[in-house]
């Protein structure tokens, strides 16, 4: 039996891959894997490779999705889009970008994309 959380992770992965294919992104890769390190999506958009952390939430109960981002998870996202960018050389520049979606009964989805994040002491 799959549990609650990743029954919503898997749907708010491929909300995630409908809507930032709506906002102009194209999707190249989905959970793609470098050693223990997982990136949820890998998009471009205008010659930018984003490297998009997905969180998806029910309630907000706990706060909001992207609050649970861990410094770990940034720190693990960088190695691995690092190693991205040495296996495809074609890409010069890289982002990294949180997508925040809040699914409640009473509303439509709401999306927060924060783009081009950076936590210093990484």
């Amino acid at each position: 039996m799959v549990a609650t959380h990743n029954e919503t992770g898997k749907k708010g992965e491929e909300m995630a891959v409908r809507w930032l294919t709506s906002q102009g992104f194209e999707v190249l890769h989905r959970n793609w894997r470098y050693l223990k390190s997982e990136i949820d999506i890998i998009a471009c958009k205008n010659q930018v490779v984003h490297i998009v952390e997905v969180k998806t939430s029910r309630s907000l109960r706990f706060g909001f999705p992207e609050e649970r981002v861990t410094k770990r998870k940034m720190q693990m996202m960088m190695k691995a889009g690092a190693h991205f960018l040495a296996r495809n050389r074609q890409w010069r520049r890289i982002q990294y970008d949180i997508l925040s979606i809040c699914i409640q009964k009473s509303n439509p989805p709401a999306y927060l994309l924060i783009e081009d994040v950076y936590w210093s002491g990484l």
